[in-house]
């Protein structure tokens, strides 16, 4: 099994002071590696979903803007819509995650769902878990910049993860349910829960995998939407319920 990624020590010039915008509320701009980024602000809604963690949601996001981008982990095109579209959206996976949850992120990528999560619930343990190298080494600068305890980053597969042992997975934009849940279901413990975000086909990649989440025991699987705590719907998900004495395999 691969080590645990550890972040890298990293240079003042890549660490920014907090991000700031202009009393007119417009995006600020930074050069960064050489180009000009036009990084958003956040919305007057991410103070009451992030609460005193929305500092570090906007170092995030001006992470994802910058570095995610030139990284290949983040389309340009996504930055006008990075809060909408990516940190409040994951932030709304906390409205099924219980409390004082390990909670594995699987698949993390460029920190989505993992980190939204992270910082709008203290109370979580969040792994990001993520093979690639160059992800992992980003997920693990992000970290160290953010500071959050009880975050971490795991390099490795969902399948080399351990058997019946995780109370809750989330994944965003990793697989189709069916293959999704071939990888995540033997990892929860009995009564843990998957929470897979999904788009408009969600009722039908249910159906899809209906034959792998009978093979593996699963207790139930619904659509949910997913709630910010200011009450507003913003995506839906899939919510997979581990059974009892399943097969792992």
């Amino acid at each position: 099994m691969r080590p645990t990624v550890r972040s890298p020590t990293a240079s003042s010039s890549s660490n920014p002071p907090d991000v700031a915008h202009g009393s007119s509320g417009a995006p600020s701009q930074t050069a960064h590696a050489t180009r000009l980024v036009t990084v958003p602000p956040a919305p007057d809604e991410a103070a009451d979903v992030f609460g005193d963690q929305v500092s570090r949601a906007e170092r995030y996001a001006y992470r994802l803007s910058t570095d995610g981008v030139e990284r290949g982990l983040l389309g340009p095109r996504e930055i006008d819509r990075l809060w909408e579209r990516h940190l409040l959206n994951c932030a709304a996976v906390a409205s099924e995650v219980p409390s004082a949850a390990e909670v594995l992120d699987i698949g993390s990528g460029a920190g989505l769902p993992g980190v939204p999560l992270a910082l709008v619930r203290p109370d979580l343990t969040v792994t990001l878990v993520e093979p690639l190298l160059r992800r992992a080494t980003f997920l693990a600068e992000v970290c160290q910049e953010l500071d959050r305890p009880g975050i971490d980053v795991r390099r490795a597969r969902a399948e080399e993860l351990p058997l019946a042992a995780a109370q809750v997975v989330v994944a965003r934009a990793v697989a189709p349910l069916e293959r999704l849940v071939r990888w995540t279901l033997p990892r929860l413990a009995p009564g843990g829960r998957l929470v897979a975000m999904k788009g408009r086909n969600a009722e039908q990649e249910i159906v899809a995998a209906r034959p792998a989440l009978d093979r593996l025991g699963a207790a139930s699987a619904e659509v949910r939407d997913l709630v910010l705590p200011t009450g507003r719907r913003a995506t839906r998900a899939v919510v997979v319920i581990a059974g009892e004495g399943r097969p792992h395999r």
